[in-house]
């Protein structure tokens, strides 16, 4: 689904420092300096301050917003990369259009990430109670460490090695349960107490390790819900960044499209982001009927217009035509989820809906640059999207532009997809023509709030994983 996109890179990110994101297209396609930019050569092309020098290079030629740089930042004052980006960025920041989205990442690891779903951990997406200092688990990703010892969706982890969550939380708050988990490192080993969602309570040592990120999952990413006669898709993607993503949606929406499926339930309540590419896959599949409209533009800063593109919709065998749609979001759902998202409301209008809570709101996206001496991938904010109406401006989350929205909570007592968990049941009332409370409120700044007590926990410096899958531990 694309036409005039000659961008420089093939990774066009939509991606997040910490809501998740990714890019578009073939990994190795990145804006690419080598090692040998302004500010050192040779054996100094990798220092402190050659990187530092090639950061400010490329935000003065490409940063979206030119204006929200801060002038006169001494690099000197900085020990870290990321220091030097967030203070240029901090006018940006200040106003809600760049809420660390541009950041310093590993080359290798995005890319790994990107082509195989690599990443290393236990596995599961983390979530803690602001309140009262607990930790649950939101979801487990099948072929990873944790999920084989027992641990799911609705475990509540009470102890790490020994000591308790509580306790951690009391001490350091978010970051010391953070260090209390260990690097992401595979053969880094915690005994964690988990209260199970029946109240028994295991104690399993539980080993980090290299696994695959399933962007679909086999127990839960695709259903076909009956409501009363009426047959529903559901499908849970967990994330953008994974390319595989493109193949199991297309397999899901054959599914639906077999069953004579035109109603979906696109539950994208973790969903930090991702590949472009994927993103317009997506909206192929369910614009079966629009084939050569716009589903989405893409729009530089004026002395890069010449980049700027229009994705059409492209059509696909699998596809079916949605006539009603609700997307499940929450403070997690953010970049390509939010594209796919605002790019439907020009075709659906009044009959989809946004269920759960208020999105991130980002409406903005990165090209990757690449100095591979130094495995330094900048991904800087360098264009916003927009959709075939020209909207896009939802940096307060998609509340604010989607025509209905349905408040409903994150019930992690009942399993993704199922009919009985809260936000699936409430877009199943919203699909039959039932009412809604609305979301009110807009989402707090750098916040990934799920519902009023629950938020995704995060590093500080997250890595790729982390940066697209938010809250993966």
């Amino acid at each position: 689904m694309s036409l005039g996109r000659t961008v420089l890179s093939s990774i066009v990110a939509i991606s997040l420092a910490s809501c998740g994101g990714g890019g578009n297209g073939n990994s190795s396609g990145a804006v690419s300096s080598g090692g040998s930019t302004s500010g050192g050569t040779g054996g100094n092309q990798c220092s402190l301050a050659s990187r530092q020098q090639f950061v400010r290079d490329t935000l003065n030629e490409w940063y979206l917003f030119p204006e929200l740089l801060a002038a006169n930042v001494d690099p000197a004052s900085f020990s870290t990369v990321q220091d030097y980006i967030d203070a240029l960025v901090a006018p940006a920041r200040a106003q809600s259009k760049d809420r660390f989205f541009t950041y310093l990442t590993s080359i290798r690891e995005e890319n790994e990430l990107i082509n195989s779903g690599a990443s290393a951990g236990f596995g599961i997406r983390l979530s803690y109670d602001t309140a009262n200092g607990r930790l649950f688990v939101l979801e487990a990703f099948e072929n990873a460490p944790a999920f084989r010892l027992g641990i799911d969706r609705g475990s509540e982890i009470i102890e790490i090695d020994g000591v308790s969550v509580a306790r951690l939380f009391e001490s350091g708050g978010p970051d010391a349960v953070t260090d209390a988990l260990g690097p992401s490192t595979p053969g880094v080993s915690r005994t964690l107490r988990v209260r199970q969602p029946d109240g028994t309570v295991i104690a399993p040592q539980v080993t980090k390790a290299e696994f695959a990120l399933d962007p679909v999952s086999d127990r839960y990413g695709v259903r076909t819900i009956d409501d009363n006669g009426t047959q529903i898709g559901y499908i849970n993607l967990r994330t953008f960044i994974v390319r595989d993503a493109e193949q199991q949606l297309r397999n899901a929406f054959a599914q639906f499209r077999a069953a004579g499926i035109n109603q979906v339930i696109l539950d994208l309540r973790y969903n930090g982001g991702g590949l472009v590419s994927v993103a317009e896959v997506l909206g192929d599949l369910m614009l079966r009927n629009q084939v050569g409209q716009v589903f989405s533009r893409t729009v530089l800063r004026p002395s890069k217009s010449s980049e700027n593109s229009t994705d059409l919709v492209t059509a696909q065998p699998e596809a079916v035509q949605v006539t009603k749609l609700a997307v499940i979001g929450r403070g997690g759902t953010a970049s390509a989820s939010e594209l796919v998202t605002n790019s439907m409301i020009p075709y659906l209008g009044s009959n989809m809906a946004l269920v759960g809570a208020n999105t991130f709101g980002k409406p903005v996206g990165q090209y990757a640059f690449d100095r591979s001496a130094c495995d330094d991938r900048l991904r800087a904010v360098t264009f916003k999207t927009v959709n075939r109406d020209n909207q896009g401006e939802y940096f307060t989350g998609l509340a604010s532009v989607v025509p209905n929205t349905c408040a409903a909570p994150d019930d992690i007592g009942s399993q993704l997809g199922s009919p009985a968990e809260g936000s699936v049941a409430a877009a199943l009332n919203f699909l039959r023509g039932g009412t809604c409370t609305p979301i009110t409120g807009v989402q707090a700044r750098g916040v990934q709030s799920l519902e009023g007590r629950l938020t995704l926990l995060q590093p500080e410096r997250p890595n790729a994983a982390q940066v697209n899958i938010p809250g993966l531990y």
